[in-house]
């Protein structure tokens, strides 16, 4: 209980002196003790957006080239090109622009019932269900240095009908 105050000093009853300067070393103690705790939860929140950042960057891709499939691909195709490496290269080259190296990157066109391979030039699977799948190990997209993520891959995959709907002007 406090009986008297002075400039720096306070007076308790049992009359001893308590310095301000004595608690700016105590204050230093505590955030020595609490500054790897904290650093640790900023960095930890920086991981974890930059995994939501990634997944949604994947889910898009997949969302752009599955949308690109479904189109009437009329007249957009280079010379001996397919729907289905065009697909792979526009989602690849969206994610470039997104900074994720397209090289790391694993992209597929598959039939949504069997898994099994999907063309999308082929007339007998219009208006059949497929899929653009998307994956990258999140080693090569983590800001972090620990190892420990080496084992995790990011992945989307969406579900789309090859309907070769006509673009309208």
């Amino acid at each position: 209980m406090r009986l008297a105050q002075s400039n720096n000093v306070v007076r308790d009853r049992g009359k001893r002196r308590i310095s301000r300067e004595t608690r700016v070393g105590a204050v230093a103690v505590e955030f020595a003790a609490v500054a790897p705790l904290l650093l640790v939860v900023v960095v930890g929140l920086i991981e974890l957006t930059r995994a939501y950042n990634v997944q949604n960057t994947l889910e898009m891709a997949a969302r752009e080239g599955a949308r690109y499939a479904a189109i009437d691909r009329t007249g957009m195709l280079q010379e001996g090109e397919t729907a289905n490496s065009k697909l792979i290269d526009d989602v690849k080259g969206f994610l470039a622009t997104s900074g994720i190296n397209p090289n790391d990157v694993t992209v597929s066109v598959v039939d949504a019932t069997t898994g099994g391979a999907f063309d999308l030039d082929n007339v007998a699977n219009d208006l059949k269900l497929f899929q653009v799948r998307i994956s990258v190990p999140y080693s090569k997209v983590s800001y972090s240095p620990v190892k420990h993520y080496n084992a995790s891959t990011l992945s989307t995959a969406l579900t789309f009908r090859n309907g070769r709907a006509t673009l309208s002007e």
